[in-house]
């Protein structure tokens, strides 16, 4: 008989013995950083040979850099051209940023809880100086409210890293195609367990050390030339023009075609070593299945919560939350350290407590989530 207050049992979708995660540890930290492939290793070691190869192995090691791109472009649903390599999201957007000619006045709309590398390129913006508008992006009506002529993008995340609510980006387009602005999306929380279909966006980026099971070090971003023909970046670098060779500075240099063109020194060759095997991988599962699998954790573990009388941020349906659950408490970090002495890894940050599923998580992890929480909630008091 299933014990009380637990769930269905629900197996890894993974499995968890391809990932160093420690014996006796539920690992439920993705939206932080997901545990390494032993695959991964074999990555290191291509990387090491390729690089100690002299030219033959700089030819293999930007094979590579293809290899990945194609992978990312079917993760993203768009072509491989439109796909570019970044050192993180917050380069990338702040790519975009400056390439823009601002005018007085003009506002960019984020919600107010956004994730920094969206939002903190906009800030130092300087001449002119951007004015930001605040609105709640889970609510696309007051975004469409917050909009006017004055708006020249909308920056937000598909899903929320404070609470992982799941934002409605084909509302948010419609918003912005109303007044011609650009919609800059982040995928970090979202790609690696979700469909994705990249077009919806002008510009798109994601992390690749969470749910895509990669490294720092390595970002993708997407540029859509169908809404945005013809964009050019304010800086450019030895690797993103289109000439190898002696180049005449007297002119400006052409740059490579497609997204290419964002990577302006050399990447991150280990990084993309390692995200190939990562994408690699995942390409052995659906991502509506993998979906499918965490949100069954998910709500799992929203209402083993609300049984408990323990409040959640996050959104109940699942149609409107991401592969996290997140509950504010003071002692989110007393919370968080007591949860890992119970061999229960979560996330600390920003006064919450953050427990995030993957394809290696099945329900035993949930219910260990969710008796670790209840117990160390419940010894740090009222919140």
């Amino acid at each position: 008989m299933k014990p009380k207050g637990r769930t269905m049992i629900a197996s890894p979708h993974f499995n968890p013995t391809d990932f160093r995660i420690a014996p006796g540890i539920a690992h439920l930290c993705a939206a932080g950083e997901t545990p390494f492939l032993h695959q991964h290793d074999a990555a290191f070691a291509a990387y090491a040979a390729d690089k100690s190869d002299g030219p033959a192995g700089r030819h293999r090691q930007e094979a590579m850099m293809e290899s990945a791109r194609a992978r990312a472009a079917r993760l993203f649903h768009v072509a491989p051209a439109d796909i570019g390599f970044v050192s993180s999201v917050a380069e990338g957007v702040s790519m975009v940023v400056e390439s823009l000619n601002w005018h007085a006045g003009d506002t960019v709309l984020v919600d107010p809880d956004e994730y920094p590398s969206v939002v903190a390129p906009l800030t130092l913006q300087r001449q002119p100086k951007v004015t930001l508008r605040f609105a709640k992006a889970a609510d696309p009506a007051s975004f469409a409210a917050a909009i006017d002529g004055s708006t020249r993008m909308i920056g937000v995340s598909a899903v929320s890293f404070l609470n992982a609510a799941r934002h409605d980006l084909v509302a948010l387009r419609a918003a912005a195609d109303r007044v011609g602005a650009l919609l800059v999306v982040d995928f970090t929380q979202g790609a690696g367990w979700m469909p994705i279909h990249a077009e919806v966006a002008d510009f798109a980026f994601s992390a690749c050390y969470k749910w895509l099971l990669g490294c720092t070090g390595v970002a993708l971003a997407y540029w859509n030339p169908k809404r945005q023909p013809g964009w050019v970046p304010s800086t450019a670098g030895w690797h993103s023009i289109a000439s190898m060779g002696r180049p005449d500075w007297s002119e400006t240099p052409a740059l490579l075609p497609g997204a290419a063109r964002f990577t302006r020194g050399n990447p991150s060759h280990l990084g993309l070593y390692v995200l190939d095997s990562a994408l690699r991988y995942l390409e052995g599962f659906a991502p509506e299945v993998i979906e499918a699998h965490v949100q069954r954790l998910t709500v799992g573990l929203l209402e083993r919560l609300r049984a408990a009388g323990i409040p959640s941020t996050t959104p109940p349906d699942p149609r409107w939350h991401g592969a996290s659950v997140c509950a504010e408490h003071p002692k989110s970090a007393a919370i968080v350290d007591g949860m890992a002495r119970r061999g229960v890894l979560a996330w600390n940050g920003r006064g919450r407590i953050r427990i995030s599923f993957h394809g290696y998580n099945g329900s035993d992890d949930m219910d260990r989530a969710a008796d670790a929480l209840i117990a160390e909630w419940r010894a740090a008091g009222a919140s």
